[in-house]
């Protein structure tokens, strides 16, 4: 079983964690605000301390983490220290939030190995559901290539996934089809198509491919 590290109990910190613990793995959650951890023992090690401070670290176990998520926000020296604290344990990979270009910068130089941009992300996501309104969910998995879920196109509806030659007309892979359930108090139904299943005008289809092609289809 993998260990993580994580340092900061915010919404940010607090949701990775319980995620992580929620996906099997073994999770070290640390924080100086004590009542920011009165909730976070549910589902990890909640542990109050400095983590710009080394020995605090190594005295929580992080030097025995796979990898580290260092999820202060807006004390951006803390977040630095932090960082520099978790490469100088010899923790493999960490992992920085940072809240701007420069942050990110300065956490890279410091020895980040990834650095992200939560809310950044989160905006730009939002952003481009908004703007391609054919486009219900996105999530963009590498540069160039994205995973969405869209509405059944109404030219396809009634016709099989063969019958709709929807990968030659699209440019994209349908990965699965969530489907209404006959009771309407219960989730839709996951389907993994195969080339004769006819596509419903509610269907909702999950599908993989180019971004430009995602943009061209809304």
């Amino acid at each position: 079983m993998k260990r993580i590290g994580i340092i900061g109990a915010g919404r940010f910190g607090l949701a990775l964690a319980e995620s992580l613990s929620n996906a099997g793995l073994e999770v070290i959650l640390i924080d100086r605000n004590r009542p920011a951890m009165q909730n976070a023992s549910e589902f990890a090690t909640a542990l109050q301390g400095d983590a710009t401070q080394p020995h605090v670290l190594e005295e929580a176990g992080f030097s025995e983490c796979d990898l580290a998520v260092v999820a202060i926000g807006s004390n951006i020296e803390a977040s630095m220290m932090a960082t520099a604290n978790c490469k100088e344990l010899g923790i493999p990979n960490v992992v920085s939030k940072a809240t701007s270009e420069l942050h990110g910068k300065i956490l890279r130089r410091i020895g980040a190995d990834s650095v992200i941009y939560p809310d950044r992300d989160s905006a730009n996501r939002l952003a481009r559901a908004i703007a391609n309104h054919n486009v219900v969910d996105f999530l963009e998995v590498s540069d160039g290539y994205s995973i969405a879920e869209i509405p059944v196109p109404p030219d396809t509806a009634g016709k099989s996934l063969a019958e709709s030659n929807f990968r030659v007309t699209t440019g994209l892979s349908v990965l699965c089809v969530r489907r209404a359930n006959e009771d309407p108090s219960k989730p839709r139904k996951v389907i993994i198509p195969q080339a004769k299943d006819v596509l419903r005008l509610d269907d909702k289809l999950i599908v993989f491919g180019e971004t430009t092609k995602l943009d061209e289809l809304s």
